[in-house]
């Protein structure tokens, strides 16, 4: 220590605070906010997973991108994707370092939480047509009545033609709900634990309540007759046809600017797409990196990573080898000299509900993207937890470009916890932090980001590419 400083100036050199970005860095409010109109955009476009996908490819192959080949040689700056069963995506720039050097892994997932249909949906009663759901991630039951929900999904006819469903996001299109209790009559509902306040078997979706016109024929459930013969004019679908679909209920309202200053960003699904958006766009941006970039936009995460289109499945690991493979290069070297972002987000602290955050620990709307050492629960159940060497890697390159960050944790200790794909990362001995937006009302229908956090997501994931 010299001994001439004063304690102002011993306290400004030691301490440390996280900045907030519009104090530190005004002149950058109108980068973020024109950022934001192109991520606004392309959230009204790709409300569901196969959505995201179809619109994420387009955009790869305006900015030059082409369909991987396996097997190929490519040269430093070339840029190609790859799709996985229209769920998941890859996408790379080559880099100028062999591969063995290790890859810029980049790992965001593109699920959110939802009402999907059941198999065997459509049922009448007391003259009401209605649709069954199976809720999908975890939502709280009770935002997602009496809340106008749009329809998205394919169905697979029986001939193998595959059949586009979007129902509920063009302007005079109807739209779709679950109902809930007037409060006149609720007094036993009103009983039940907040958790229950709905059930899972009472999100029933309202179709309609017009009887098919049957003349002097005596049809036993003439609504849902009905339903079924305006599906069947509009889509050429059976009521076995839902055998063979995949339909997904989500908020029909479109991507809003949040607040008088218009700073925050109202929508639903940005988690994780807020994640996905900026990476892809960092990716685009990356024209001649040293190290490869893998851009990884995966599904299933909100219910474990699951099935062949999530993280804890093999599809990673074999275009890694298969990238291996074609530059000579033993792909377990490639692994193990990687670093990785799992790029998620993180709940930021909420000033009506401090009591689940532990403030010195916490994100916070405003202070730039979240760099989360650790998830899961408890004991860091469920979580890869970073290693110092990987933090300060990362540390060190948002330093370097100018990027705003901040520590946090999912809340405080014992009051839950969650996870991200950052173990399933690590499985395959990599290096892996988790890296991302911090949220307001985190899975619910209409989730709050901060447009300047958005936009330093966007600056961290350049700095981490170049």
């Amino acid at each position: 220590m010299k001994m001439e400083e004063t304690a102002k100036e011993l306290e400004k050199r030691l301490t440390w605070k996280f900045p907030t970005i519009a104090k530190k860095s005004p002149e950058q409010k109108e980068e973020a906010f024109a950022y934001c109109e192109g991520y606004k955009a392309f959230l009204n476009a790709a409300k569901t997973e196969r959505e995201f996908t179809a619109q994420a490819a387009a955009l790869l192959e305006r900015s030059g991108y082409a369909e991987w080949a396996p097997g190929r040689k490519y040269a430093p700056g070339d840029k190609v994707y790859v799709m996985n069963r229209k769920k998941a995506l890859i996408m790379t720039t080559f880099g100028t370092r062999p591969l063995e050097d290790g890859l810029r892994l980049n790992a965001a997932h593109i699920d959110s939480p939802r009402l999907d249909l059941k198999p065997n949906p459509l049922y009448e009663k007391s003259e009401m047509a209605y649709f069954k759901t199976h809720y999908y991630g975890g939502i709280r039951k009770y935002q997602w009545v009496a809340l106008p929900l749009a329809m998205h999904g394919v169905v697979i006819k029986a001939d193998g033609e595959t059949v586009e469903i979007s129902v509920g996001e063009k302007e005079g299109d109807p739209v779709f709900c679950a109902t809930d209790l007037l409060p006149h009559l609720s007094a036993d509902q009103n009983e039940r634990k907040l958790k229950d306040g709905i059930k899972g078997e009472e999100l029933n979706i309202l179709l309609g309540s017009l009887p098919f016109d049957c003349g002097d024929e005596e049809i036993k459930e003439a609504v849902k007759l009905q339903i079924l013969a305006l599906l069947h004019g509009t889509y050429g679908i059976t009521e076995k046809d839902f055998l063979r679909a995949e339909i997904e209920l989500v908020p029909a309202a479109k991507a809003v600017d949040v607040g008088f200053d218009r700073s925050m960003v109202g929508a639903y699904g940005q988690d994780d797409r807020v994640c996905a958006y900026t990476a892809m766009t960092a990716e685009i941006a990356t024209k001649h990196p040293e190290y490869t970039t893998v851009t990884v936009f995966a599904d299933k995460e909100e219910i474990g990573s699951v099935g062949n289109t999530g993280l804890n499945s093999n599809f990673l690991l074999h275009y890694v080898m298969d990238l291996a493979a074609a530059a000579g290069a033993d792909y377990r070297r490639v692994l193990e000299h990687s670093l990785c972002l799992s790029s998620d987000v993180n709940a930021a602290f909420d000033p009506t509900f401090p009591q689940v955050y532990e403030e010195k620990n916490a994100c916070y709307l405003g202070k730039g993207c979240v760099l989360t050492k650790y998830t899961g629960a408890r004991g860091k159940s469920g979580s890869s937890d970073a290693s110092a060497e990987t933090m300060a890697r990362v540390i060190e390159r948002m330093d370097a470009e100018g990027v705003y960050w901040q520590i946090g944790e999912l809340g405080a200790v014992d009051a839950g916890g969650g996870g991200t794909v950052a173990l399933y990362v690590a499985g395959l001995n990599v290096d892996v932090v988790d890296l991302g937006v911090p949220i307001l009302s985190m899975h619910s229908p209409f989730e709050v980001a901060s447009k300047m956090d958005i936009y330093h997501t966007y600056k961290a994931f350049l700095a981490f590419y170049k």
